[in-house]
């Protein structure tokens, strides 16, 4: 096809922002739905994005629609809602849904879309805002071959790793994996801070023997580089995020009917520090969160480390 198709993107905040831009200095259309943040909205109609107020409208528009939402409620009802998008909806219309969000619900929402000729291609995120606006971010898709065959160019202009892991739901259903992964490295490396601490060692200590050895890790690296390290914006992911993608993991499990301990205590951990008011502080902070249950002042300990 010589003629490039219309794409719209809702949600561009922390990650869409660099999604959006990279699609839209591929030569693709872009048509993005405002929000109360302005900043990022006017960065991409300045550089030639056409905004609408409603999904709807977006979907008479494009081909293609981008979501990068927080969680799968607002799906939801971004497709659903009276001014979503299946209210405007065009046969063949294509959601690329890179949200992280629960693989039942997507699954529910694809069978719904297909029997009004839109098709569900779900293309959650790997990496961070840094990467989104490189274009190097990783994808994991969930989507027919034929879905998959007209959205891979677009993907490519912000992903530099693509992997299309099968049927629609399955990319929700790694990136879950992925993320109960790593939130699981959060927790227990914060428990061994606290540790390390209250048994003598610094928190530099540990970062500086682990870190070069065979358990560091790309994580590692970002987690130790906020929590040890002093850089607040190493690793940009909020805590309620977390806590969001660790309870559609117990989903998950319990659908798949497989036992989650593990996850249950690392659900513990997060969902305790939401409802301590410290969700939108980013992950590595969870290290102070649980260091201060175990009566360590991990900053200080920190500061004493640099002495």
């Amino acid at each position: 096809m010589s003629e490039k198709l219309t794409v719209g993107f809702i949600g561009v905040g922390l990650m869409g922002h660099g999604m959006a831009k990279n699609i839209l200095q591929g030569g693709y259309p872009l048509v993005i739905k405002g929000n109360r943040n302005r900043t990022p909205v006017e960065s991409l109609v300045g550089m030639g994005a056409t905004e609408v107020q409603t999904a709807r409208e977006m979907a008479e528009l494009c081909d293609v629609i981008h979501l990068c939402l927080s969680n799968s409620p607002q799906v939801e009802a971004i497709i659903r809602g009276p001014d979503g998008i299946l209210a405007g909806a065009k046969d063949g219309l294509i959601v690329v849904d890179t949200t992280t969000a629960d693989p039942t619900s997507t699954m529910a929402l694809a069978e719904e879309m297909v029997a009004q000729g839109v098709h569900m291609v779900d293309a959650p995120l790997g990496r961070t805002p840094k990467e989104a606006e490189a274009g190097t971010l990783d994808a994991m898709v969930g989507a027919s071959d034929e879905a998959f065959a007209t959205v891979k160019p677009i993907i490519e202009c912000w992903s530099g790793s693509i992997n299309h892991i099968g049927p629609v739901g399955s990319g929700h259903k790694m990136k879950l994996i992925m993320n109960f992964m790593s939130m699981s490295y959060a927790s227990v490396y914060s428990e061994a801070l606290s540790l390390a601490v209250k048994s003598g060692l610094t928190p530099q200590t540990v970062r500086d023997v682990m870190g070069p050895s065979r358990m560091g890790c790309g994580f590692f690296d970002t987690f130790f580089s906020a929590a040890v390290g002093g850089d607040p914006n190493a690793h940009k992911f909020a805590i309620a995020n977390a806590a969001k993608d660790v309870r559609y993991v117990a989903n998950m499990a319990m659908a798949a009917g497989v036992m989650n301990p593990m996850g249950a205590a690392v659900r513990n951990y997060f969902d305790q520090a939401e409802a301590a008011g410290k969700g939108q502080d980013y992950v590595p902070t969870i290290a102070n969160h649980i260091a201060g249950l175990n009566g360590v002042d991990l900053p200080e300990a920190v500061k004493k480390g640099q002495s």
